[in-house]
């Protein structure tokens, strides 16, 4: 199934062809899983938070027009000013997925606390764990459409600007229902007071041996209510977008087209050789463990790894691989689940 030929997604491709003709001999040019060569997307520089205030309580109503608010995302999307450091032809579509993902990825099953609801994201301690670093950019970027449409609430906001991007990258489309109420200040951010503190409710990319990050893996997604082949599904978002020393720490983007929905992720673990990084641009690589292709080019975290060091994960992973229809189908859905963590539409309330 062909993806639906979006101007973002357009002008994706239309990167991607100029980098492929630049390196047309390099030894990874026939290499098929290479064709499309974009550079890395980010997940964001980080930005002061002095613009974010304390928001009484605001609820999605009726009166929001959301296919004009489409309209303004991705008046956003396509925006030629937009600047990453990290690869040529960027905009914000990775970096908006980031965002609801980390607002939703709070969730716990079992004390119905935290997801996509409040965005909490907003204020402290929880704009200051170190998995959300650099996410004030997206935040930023959204305003000026809160501002346009005050009535949709900033937790409706973040997710639908996420289910827009998904689509204009050339993604199934995200079920997405309104109705999310914001919090009016951190009193509300969700606590986790497991072994990964720090970085909040959200998953660490190592947790110091392979086995200890599988477990880690499913310790924090089961929580949310996900299962092996979900985990697998949802880390399939490592296809768009880039790490950044600046936030993370990690560098490089997971593959060559980061401004496009697609199965290469699945296809570079498996096809493209794997070593532990040692040097970056000519120096020693002084940042924390990840991996990377012998171009130096694509990285891959240790959390991206254990896919395929698991028999369990990896059986998914070959699955995706060789099925790009397969994994659109069942990434809209497990997206469309996770965004949807702390809500129950059928019963038009909230947790």
């Amino acid at each position: 199934m062909l993806p639906r030929m979006t101007p973002v997604f357009r002008r994706g491709l239309a990167v991607q062809g100029r980098k492929l003709a630049s390196s047309i001999n390099s030894q990874f040019a026939t290499r098929r899983h290479g064709s499309l060569a974009a550079m890395s997307a980010s997940a964001a520089v980080g930005l002061g938070l002095t613009w974010q205030v304390s928001k009484p309580a605001v609820s999605c109503e009726a009166t929001v027009n959301w296919d004009e608010v489409r309209k303004e995302i991705v008046k956003i999307l396509e925006d030629d000013s937009f600047v990453d450091s990290s690869y040529e032809g960027a905009h914000a579509g990775p970096l908006f997925l980031r965002l609801a993902w980390h607002s939703a990825g709070t969730f716990c099953a079992c004390t119905k606390t935290g997801g996509s609801d409040g965005a909490t994201m907003r204020f402290e301690p929880e704009i200051s764990w170190g998995a959300n670093a650099g996410l004030a950019k997206a935040q930023k970027l959204l305003e000026p459409v809160k501002k346009k449409f005050p009535s949709a609430s900033y937790s409706d906001l973040w997710i639908f600007a996420a289910c827009v991007a998904i689509e204009e990258m050339g993604g199934s489309k995200v079920p997405f229902t309104p109705g999310r109420v914001d919090k009016p200040d951190g009193r509300s951010c969700p606590v986790w007071e497991g072994a990964t503190h720090k970085d909040g409710r959200l998953p660490s990319a190592d947790m110091g041996s392979p086995d200890k990050t599988a477990a880690h893996l499913r310790y924090i997604f089961n929580r949310m209510g996900f299962d092996d082949k979900e985990i697998v599904a949802l880390s399939g978002a490592h296809g768009l977008g880039a790490c950044h020393v600046e936030n993370s720490g990690f560098w490089g983007p997971w593959t060559r087209a980061p401004t496009t929905v697609s199965n290469e992720y699945y296809r570079e673990l498996l096809e493209n050789t794997w070593t532990i990084k040692t040097t970056h641009k000519g120096k020693p690589w002084n940042g924390p463990l990840q991996f990377e292709d012998p171009t130096g080019d694509l990285m891959m975290l240790p959390s991206d790894i254990v896919l395929i060091q698991d028999r369990e994960f990896r059986k998914h992973v070959e699955c995706y691989a060789k099925n790009d229809a397969a994994f659109q189908k069942d990434f809209a859905a497990v997206v469309g689940k996770l965004f949807a963590l702390g809500c129950n539409p059928q019963k038009k309330g909230w947790f």
